[in-house]
């Protein structure tokens, strides 16, 4: 049979590393990667021993970067995944952000008109801005931040909708909440406040750290998107990627102090003026009968990335 071929557009990032490098220890995929680097590192990239993955360093955005490359594989599954990320960074560059939706239209015209049997767009919690009930489902709830990130977001998810109605290409949404994992960089707050533990140094919050959060460790998140892939499931639909469990900022650096053993102090610095929402939490129940198990707890998680970062450095 032949090898399904693959691309994962920001592949050198944290979820899109993660992801290749689950894909590529599976022989029936032949893995693409593109990513510009901007954020994105090669040390995220699949096992150089395996043989069916290959690293294409060139911007989404830029048509004549991402043509030739659809152009030469006829890929059959396009995972869309490449984004300016970060709240303090979108925030900063917010020109940067708008660029992104030349990526997504890019994408969409190039696997329209290459047969690409479906595209998964990753789309973030930030689309339902702040929130207006709970759990946030994916149907119910009203889509109103007004943050450039989530902007782009929102967008895209209904040019991703459009394309299929015109041109029936089909698609699967994913609305990721907060994941995590060996390959997350320091920017964000679970890695942030766990080396900062480790090192018995101030762990910094913004405000008085009520504001609320979940955290989905990466193996379900992965393991959600293979089943997706490899079983058909979610077609035409969106599904929110996440943990359950809310909880506070503040509780987050109490537990990681005791989970870790660490001296550390926690500092609070003044409130973002903006992008920091109070309160997030997805109905992940579309995600759970997919898994059929529960997802890993927070205090397993902490301690998988504790050990890792200890072993490595």
């Amino acid at each position: 049979m032949a090898q399904k071929k693959v691309l994962i557009t920001g592949g050198a990032g944290n979820v899109g590393g993660s992801l290749a490098r689950k894909l590529a220890e599976n022989n029936d995929y032949f893995v693409v990667i593109v990513d510009n680097l901007l954020t994105g590192d090669k040390e995220k990239l699949p096992d150089e021993k395996l043989t069916n993955w290959k690293f294409i360093k060139a911007d989404v955005n830029q048509y004549r970067d991402i043509a030739p490359v659809f152009g030469k594989y006829h890929f059959d599954y396009v995972f869309h995944y490449a984004a300016v990320v970060g709240v303090k960074r979108t925030l900063e560059n917010p020109l940067m952000v708008f660029d992104d939706i030349d990526g997504i239209r890019n994408v969409l015209s190039l696997a329209k008109n290459t047969d690409v049997k479906r595209v998964f767009f990753s789309s973030s919690s930030e689309v339902y801005g702040e929130p207006v009930e709970f759990p946030q489902h994916e149907i119910t709830t009203p889509l109103n931040s007004k943050l450039p990130y989530a902007i782009v977001k929102n967008l895209a998810e209904s040019m991703v909708k459009a394309f299929h109605r015109e041109y029936g290409l089909n698609y699967t949404i994913f609305r990721f909440f907060n994941t995590y994992g060996k390959l997350q960089s320091e920017d964000f707050v679970l890695p942030r406040f766990i080396r900062a533990a480790l090192k018995n140094e101030p762990i910094s919050i913004y405000g008085d750290g009520s504001q609320t959060r979940t955290f989905c460790y990466i193996d379900d998140n992965l393991e959600t998107t293979a089943r997706i892939l490899g079983d058909e499931l979610c077609m035409n639909e969106v599904i929110n990627i996440g943990h359950e469990k809310e909880i506070t900022i503040l509780e987050l650096a109490k537990l990681i102090i005791h989970l870790t053993g660490s001296a550390s102090v926690i500092q609070h610095f003044p409130a973002l003026q903006e992008g920091d929402m109070t309160r997030r939490c997805p109905d992940n129940s579309k995600m759970k009968q997919i898994l059929g198990r529960e997802l890993t707890s927070l205090e397993d998680g902490i301690k998988k990335l504790a050990d890792y970062y200890q072993s490595n450095g």
